[in-house]
């Protein structure tokens, strides 16, 4: 391909020029580009061979992606304007799997200057919604949301057509005109394998649980708006988890019959929960005897302790419970799975949990060893600390008590989480459909990135992965604008998915105080001794030794041995002096720079801490 620098011409500040650079990586081994420009002017039949897999790429359209003078655009009339159209031909004799991205492209940006030599200036992904068309499936979004566009699979000597719309956001102002959009559309594609993990839209994911008084949620680009499963609720394979929100009770009934598309100020939002679906899951041995996770098409590299891999996932039904080893080596297909303790509440086993979406604060705003206060979850404001566990307990069980303030029924059994909840929520996270799966991010910015926050301000990201930047609030939770080198994500990155859909303060922010408790001890943490509390309210370890925790055996599942020292995550196990566990690190937690989403420790008894938060949990049974 010719190494052209293109010059964008935007004389009148009018033109909205969307470049598309197509990639085809094909098991990381074939590489091969066609640029499109405004006219897309690429090569024609572009086919890549790479040992038995030959794919296709036809370029039928004859015009680019351009928007002149382009305004604010409603859905509706986007997806009359006309496509960019292309197919992808599998002529090999294998099933591919397939994932179609599209991403800032660094290399166009540096290049791209106005008449006048000055630089582009570039629009925000909020402000880019698309409509892609692939055979007889379609998909809407906005780029904020996720880069992936579309996944699926392409059955061997299978065509694909495939269209792909863009337009402005009607949400944008007049200050995105004269703005250029510079990506590339990625395709990832690998073989098929027999047990296969990929889902197709939501068809294996469990329909989250909800209670009358949730309102489903997805976020506009601007603001968070209800919406349902047929309007782009949840996609996991896009790292879109589902999210619901309480409202205070005086404007439930007003939201509850509101339209799909009807904004929910912050203002009005009481509590925000993220669905973490019932999974099995294993991980691999790449070299045979470090069990890091598997490099897939997510790193460059082999995996390693400071830089782990994927974890393989495999959403199931209630009904199934795995409990092999959670481990494989040496083998092509994953194998040895093990359905997360997490799915399991007393004796009823769950279609999956509802998470916490930020460390817990209170209506008060006050930091207070009681259970007085109401707790709230919601982003940019202080959590709660200086509470003992006994009162983090109580609180929890508030939640959805009889006669709660937020309206919930009681089966939905609120609680202070677990550690092995912390774990399931920890491993989907370094999965396809977490932010390991996230392409916006590559290499050691797989890491879900730290709050730093001195003022333990919930949702905040220090933009940068492990110990690197300084402490303070640079990003809040919603921030997925571009930065200087046109990399954007840096708040949305601290969250799990890498996309505002995520599970945030998971590392970092206040280290979290988790119901998991050495042995019964009760410490200083305000429960009566003996610790009488019921078994499906805390996890309970037997062994100052992570390895051998559970019974004597490894506690699968639970993010301790199987994950320990990932990311250099800080780990130190629960015991007779220190008996409740800690997770996340933070700010005042030692040592904080080695805080992550794998990190546990021990440093506290019980007591209620200054730098010690916490996060709820609800196990919603019929």
């Amino acid at each position: 391909m010719d190494n052209k620098k293109y010059r964008l011409l935007n004389s009148n500040k009018k033109i909205l020029v969307i470049a598309i650079l197509v990639i085809l990586l094909i098991l990381i081994i074939g590489l091969s580009y066609a640029w499109l420009m405004t006219t897309l002017q690429g090569e024609k039949d572009v086919s890549i061979l790479v040992d038995t897999i030959d794919l296709e790429l036809d370029e039928s359209a004859s015009e680019g992606i351009q928007l002149v003078n382009a305004i604010p655009t409603y859905d509706d009339d986007g997806k009359e304007f006309s496509p960019y159209k292309f197919s992808l031909t599998n002529k090999s004799r294998i099933d591919l799997y397939f994932s179609l991205s599209l991403i800032d492209d660094e290399e166009l940006i540096n290049s791209c200057q106005t008449t006048d030599g000055s630089a582009c200036e570039l629009l925000d992904t909020k402000d880019i919604r698309y409509e892609v068309k692939v055979g007889d499936s379609s998909y809407t979004g906005t780029l904020s949301d996720s880069p992936v566009i579309y996944h699926g699979v392409i059955d061997a000597s299978e065509t694909l057509d495939c269209e792909l719309r863009v337009w402005l956001n009607i949400n944008a102002g007049n200050d995105v005109m004269g703005k250029a959009f510079l990506g590339k559309l990625q395709v990832f594609a690998t073989q098929q394998v027999a047990e296969d993990k990929f889902i197709q839209d939501n068809e294996e994911v469990n329909a989250p649980e909800m209670d009358s008084n949730m309102i489903a949620v997805r976020h506009d680009g601007y603001n968070w708006v209800k919406t349902d499963e047929e309007n782009g609720w949840y996609n996991y394979g896009r790292g879109i988890w589902a999210n619901a929100v309480t409202v205070k009770s005086e404007r439930l009934s007003e939201y509850q019959s509101a339209g799909v598309g009807t904004v929910i100020p912050m203002d009005d939002i009481e509590t925000m929960w993220v669905w973490i679906p019932r999974y099995s899951y294993t991980i691999t041995s790449e070299d045979g005897t470090n069990y890091y996770g598997k490099r897939g098409v997510y790193l460059s590299d082999s995996p390693t302790k400071t830089l782990p891999g994927e974890i393989d996932i495999k959403f199931i039904g209630k009904d199934v419970k795995e409990k092999g080893t959670a481990r494989y080596s040496n083998t092509e297909e994953p194998k040895n799975w093990y359905t997360p303790d997490a799915f399991t509440f007393g004796d009823e086993e769950l279609s999956g949990i509802w998470v916490g979406k930020f460390e817990t604060s209170n209506t008060t705003g006050s930091n207070t060893n009681s259970t007085t206060p109401d707790p709230i979850i919601k982003p940019n404001v202080s959590s709660w600390r200086n509470i003992s566990i006994s009162n983090i307990y109580n609180v929890g069980l508030k939640v959805s008590a009889e006669g709660n303030m937020y309206g919930f029924r009681t089966t939905m059994n609120s609680h202070a989480m677990r550690n092995d909840e912390w774990g399931a929520v920890a491993y989907l996270s370094q999965s396809a459909y977490g932010k390991l799966g996230n392409v916006n991010f590559i290499n050691a910015d797989k890491e879900i990135y730290q709050n730093k926050s001195n003022g333990f301000i919930t949702g905040c990201s220090s933009g940068v992965p492990s110990a690197n930047g300084s402490y303070g609030c640079p990003y809040t939770y919603d921030d997925n604008t571009r930065d200087e080198s046109g990399v954007s994500g840096k708040g949305v990155g601290a969250s799990t998915t890498g996309t505002i859909y995520g599970v945030y303060d998971m590392s970092g922010g206040s280290w979290e105080y988790v119901m998991g408790n050495y042995n019964d001890v009760v410490g200083s943490s305000g429960f009566s001794n003996p610790l009488t509390l019921d078994s499906k309210y805390y996890n309970k370890y037997t062994s100052e030794d992570a390895s051998k925790a559970c019974n004597s055996g490894e506690c699968i599942s639970h993010a301790l041995s199987e994950t320990g020292g990932w990311y250099n995550d800080y780990q130190n196990m629960v015991t007779q002096m220190f008996p409740w566990l800690l997770r996340g690190g933070g700010y005042g937690a030692d040592p904080g720079d080695c805080a992550g989403v794998f990190y546990f420790g021990n440093s506290y008894s019980g007591d209620a801490n200054s730098s010690g938060s916490f996060r709820l949990v609800m196990s919603p049974s019929p």
